[in-house]
């Protein structure tokens, strides 16, 4: 049996390769939050997964992994440890990262706030927030001109 602490780098793993396998950028850097987001506004709708998206199913374990993922990029910009309380029903959302300067963020449960509250809550402001340079990796389409 694993444990919790094992279960986050498990998961932001999982989802990594699930989101890129979909064509989202996911390699832990800052940037790759404004995939994150993007996923989220293609896959939900203010507390709704859309019908036939990728959070249709499995929307805890997916929500939990997505949160683990922003942590992960997080930690690996900013430095920090993650802390688990607990094995009760409410372990899983209250992963905590504490980072360097004395902060602890919870960013599974700020994926959970993004999902039912919408854009507002965005995960790009939340990596921006917390002083990741949040710059735009996504691969651009180029447009050829006709003749």
């Amino acid at each position: 049996m694993t444990s919790l602490l094992d279960d986050i780098h498990t998961s932001a793993q999982w989802i990594a390769r699930a989101l890129n396998s979909c064509g989202y950028q996911a390699d832990f850097t800052p940037g790759s939050l404004r995939d994150v987001e993007r996923f989220m506004d293609e896959h939900s709708d203010h507390g709704v997964a859309v019908a036939g998206g990728l959070l249709a199913t499995g929307l805890g374990p997916r929500l939990f992994a997505l949160g683990t993922y922003v942590g992960e990029t997080v930690r690996q910009a900013l430095g920090g440890t993650w802390a688990a309380d607990g094995d009760g029903p409410t372990a899983e959302t209250n992963v905590a990262l504490h980072l360097p300067d004395g902060s602890i963020i919870w960013p599974v449960q700020r994926v959970i706030k993004r999902f039912h509250t919408g854009p507002e809550d965005s995960i790009t402001f939340y990596g921006t927030a917390l002083g990741l340079t949040v710059t735009s990796t996504n691969r651009r389409c180029r447009f050829r001109r006709r003749g």
